[in-house]
């Protein structure tokens, strides 16, 4: 999937299974959405910054 961000292909890692992956990235885009007091209109923004951050630690804890 292709998005002004970034593809989806950029973000997700392949050594866990797509649906924990997803389930890692709403937990993750969940609690800063929290963070925000779930104020409108920053959806995509939290669930593309979880993305890259679940990546990012597993790419740190996979090395």
């Amino acid at each position: 999937m292709k998005t002004e961000h970034g593809s989806f292909s950029d973000t997700y890692s392949p050594d866990i299974g797509l649906d924990e992956f997803r389930g890692m990235v709403a937990i993750n885009a969940y609690y800063r959405a929290e963070k925000r007091g779930f104020e409108d209109g920053y959806e995509l923004e939290d669930w593309l910054e979880a993305e890259r951050d679940i990546s990012s630690q597993r790419r740190y804890w996979l090395r």
